[in-house]
């Protein structure tokens, strides 16, 4: 008996190799604009090869991954793809620079059910314009389409940053004493956390974000994580030792990562009047009718980075800070933290 059937290949499985190579080739020039003199080669190999800087003396390498979460829901809904690109590297080059780290290169991973070439395009090209922002190179990455994993139109980031610093000028907080000044550097809005009550807010407030009246309200929901790398990296470098330490504020708001980086025997005092947040931030507040705590340990609530120094150099850092692009307010003091007291109290 004869087989009728006709042969099979990758492509009849959904799986379009070709579509594959097209991305490769549509990247590679926003890869380039990327790269630093320590990336040796280019992309498409099967790994990539970048060597130590001999600027580093006693390099230590600080490495971090994370995702844009559920932001990725909004930018399918509004058909917008060009900006969680940035989203995916300012959430781990921010983290890594906590520690005093200079981001050196990133990778990214890229899952979808079936391929859109133009889609992958727009959300590597703000991959490459984060990388820009952040000074690292974009070496390479992986683009895996898997039919029947995601639903159609939609896809998954995740991306993975590694930088330097020099042993001895790692940040770790150990310094933070009574009386150092509190300064947080704004956010430009939600930045990739939150999104999970943000599109139930959206979703019960009953608002079309296609409306032409809510065009703003869109963009500024879909607003891309601000990377504060090389403001801060050049004033580490001109002012070296004054920063004693560093919060990314993501998940858990300013109540929890700034205890992360204190001693146990202080607390982090913030006065929540001291600074002006994004509009959108009422927005979720009044639509949503979230509680005042609720929004403090959700959201960044408009201060997307937290950077500790003594008091006697809190002028000089704001205004080299401001100098440098950043919209920045002291808002709040180190101070003795009592038995029992969480560590960083917002009032």
């Amino acid at each position: 008996m004869t087989n009728s059937l006709s042969p099979l290949t990758y492509k009849d499985a959904g799986v379009d190799i070709d579509a594959g190579d097209q991305l490769v080739e549509n990247i590679k020039p926003f890869a380039k604009r990327t790269m630093r003199p320590e990336v040796l080669g280019g992309i498409g190999g099967f790994g990539a090869l970048v060597e130590v800087s001999k600027k580093y003396k006693n390099p230590v390498m600080v490495s971090g991954t994370d995702g844009v979460g559920t932001k990725l829901k909004l930018a399918f809904h509004l058909n917008k793809h060009d900006t969680v690109g940035q989203d995916l590297v300012a959430m781990s080059v921010n983290d890594i620079l906590v520690q005093g780290a200079e981001p050196i290169f990133f990778l990214d991973y890229f899952a979808c059910g079936k391929l859109d070439v133009a889609v992958a395009t727009d959300v590597v090209k703000g991959i490459a314009h984060g990388c820009e922002l952040a000074g690292c190179a974009l070496i390479g990455g992986e683009t895996a389409e898997m039919p029947s994993m995601y639903p159609l139109g939609e896809y998954d980031l995740a991306g993975f940053a590694v930088g330097l610093i020099e042993k001895e000028n790692i940040i770790t907080g150990r310094s933070i004493a009574v009386g150092d000044a509190v300064l947080g550097l704004a956010s430009s809005g939600a930045h990739s956390n939150g999104y999970s009550l943000i599109r139930r807010i959206i979703e019960r407030s009953g608002i079309d974000l296609h409306a032409a009246d809510n065009k703003q309200l869109a963009l500024d929901l879909l607003a891309p994580t601000r990377i504060y790398v090389k403001p801060l990296l050049a004033l580490m470098a001109e002012y070296p030792g004054m920063v004693k330490g560093m919060a990314h504020i993501t998940g858990g708001g300013l109540t929890e990562n700034i205890p992360r980086v204190l001693p146990d025997a202080v607390t982090a005092a913030i006065d929540s009047k001291s600074w002006v947040a994004p509009p959108v931030f009422a927005w979720l507040q009044g639509h949503g009718k979230v509680e005042a705590a609720e929004m403090a340990r959700t959201f960044n609530c408009g201060i997307g980075m937290v950077v500790i120094v003594a008091r006697e150099n809190a002028a000089m850092t704001m205004a080299h800070l401001r100098t440098a692009g950043e919209t920045v307010f002291e808002i709040g003091e180190i101070r003795s933290r009592d038995p029992g007291e969480p560590q960083a109290v917002v009032a």
